[in-house]
């Protein structure tokens, strides 16, 4: 019976041998797989903080650009303020205007007749200086009219 122990620890020995071989295995196994995972990681870490690098220079472009954007819109409300006043001026110059027409429409309405005349008597005085200037023209030229003793030459 003996025999029977010693077999038995041999076998329990055997067991435990290949028991430990096999979780020995496995543990390293298992450390070359954190390694590897130990890698990622540090590769991770490092994209992580170029990562971060980039988004705060993006981020501080950003708000140089919304800087810049505010004080071109401030700029741009002058210039729209400044075109708004101009449109106001101009239809205030319309106004004007069309106040000017109508006053002036109907002051010529009102006076038609006194225009008429005047026009009327510009003519006729027009008339008599042409017809002045036709006989003073005449007269230097040396002919007279007999229709009058008086202007008869001597």
């Amino acid at each position: 019976m003996e025999n029977l122990l010693y077999i038995a620890a041999i076998i329990a020995a055997v067991a435990f041998l290949i028991l430990c071989i096999s979780l020995a295995m496995t543990l390293f196994s298992v450390k070359k797989t954190l390694n590897n995972v130990a890698d990622t990681l540090d590769g991770l870490e490092t994209n992580l903080q170029n990562m971060t690098k980039e988004t705060a220079e993006l981020l501080h472009k950003t708000n140089n650009l919304a800087e810049d954007i505010q004080v071109k819109s401030e700029k741009l409300n002058t210039v729209v303020d400044a075109v708004k006043n101009v449109g106001s001026s101009v239809n205030g110059f319309n106004h004007s205007i069309q106040r000017l027409t109508t006053s002036v429409t109907t002051e010529v309405e009102k006076n038609e007749e006194k225009i008429a005349q005047v026009v009327q008597w510009s003519n006729v005085f027009l008339g008599v200086r042409d017809k002045w200037k036709e006989r003073k023209a005449l007269e230097r030229a040396g002919y007279y009219t007999y229709e009058n003793d008086q202007n008869k030459p001597q």
